[in-house]
């Protein structure tokens, strides 16, 4: 198969650059609105997702028959500001793409976000939960779902949550460099969750296209739950920073443009069934991540 891989830069989309040199039965496009090729990997191509003429010319050309869309406006806090821009990347590009792979009936596998929830659930969400985003990130990542399942027949989208890897800006690579520079760090307690390794969604990625794509919402986390406060404690553990004093805090102490769900655990029953998925404990996939940090220092 020939499948397009957006927002090949970020931190998903690095990962699954890595995973396309196991996978070595598809061909591969790795496009990013900037390109940065690099050695060992497939040549990466400039596309920009929200032009609908350019995605359609590109899937044309390169007879594409499945997409996965990793590119997303993930600033939570600054989407509060840039609303416009937000929703042209998280909701009318990924409709752009849908309709592009539906007229060659492909398929398609869109990243979505745990921020479809209001978080006021006290048990993991599973798929039928009902939806209510409280944020401008929330809002324009729910429409960019409707919109994917809406324009392709063939579309599976995954809710993720909490992504960290070695690649890019992200909480893990964030709170070891605090740790190293700072006697004294708070951190909010009372928002619970479960991390995610990016490398282990690229593999549960790989894991639904080698089923076949269907039509349908799943949720993919880590397994295990845990507050950013606890996260940061084991980020700190691992990586064998002991000069700093973690506190908690509650969220009314760090107040941030957008309101963060309270509660955001994902029940993953139904990819594992679905796809026959192992998911690793959050704290194993973390110990990997950070040895592999520290390898590249």
């Amino acid at each position: 198969m020939k499948i397009l891989i957006t927002g090949c830069n970020g931190q998903l989309g690095n990962e699954m650059q890595l995973l396309e040199a196991v996978h070595t039965e598809h061909i591969y496009y790795n496009t990013d609105i900037a390109v940065a090729d690099m050695p060992g990997r497939s040549p990466q191509q400039q596309l920009d997702i929200t032009n609908a003429e350019a995605i359609e010319r590109f899937v044309d050309e390169h007879e594409i028959d499945g997409i996965v869309n990793c590119a997303a406006y993930t600033a939570v806090d600054k989407a509060e500001d840039n609303q416009a821009l937000c929703q042209l990347l998280n909701a009318d590009a990924p409709g752009f793409l849908a309709a592009a792979i539906e007229k060659r009936g492909g398929w398609m596998i869109q990243i979505s976000t745990d921020y479809v929830f209001d978080g006021t659930n006290h048990i993991p969400y599973v798929e039928t939960d009902p939806v209510c985003p409280n944020s401008t990130y929330g809002r324009t990542k729910l429409a960019g779902e409707q919109n994917v399942l809406n324009n392709c027949s063939h579309a599976t989208v995954i809710r993720t949550a909490w992504l960290y890897s070695t690649f890019g800006n992200n909480f893990v690579k964030t709170m070891i460099r605090l740790g190293r520079e700072k006697t004294e760090l708070g951190v909010i307690f009372d928002q619970i969750g479960t991390p995610t390794y990016a490398r282990d969604l690229a593999l549960a990625i790989f894991a639904v296209i080698g089923k076949g794509v269907g039509q349908g919402i799943y949720h993919f986390s880590n397994e295990g739950v845990i507050s950013w406060y606890d996260f940061t404690k084991a980020i700190h553990r691992i990586a064998g920073i002991d000069t700093c004093h973690v506190r908690p805090l509650h969220t009314s102490e760090y107040p941030t443009p957008a309101a963060r769900p309270h509660y955001s655990v994902l029940d993953k029953t139904k990819i594992r069934q679905t796809f026959g998925i192992e998911i690793p404990y959050w704290e194993e996939s973390l110990r990997e991540c950070i040895g592999l940090l520290e390898h590249h220092e």
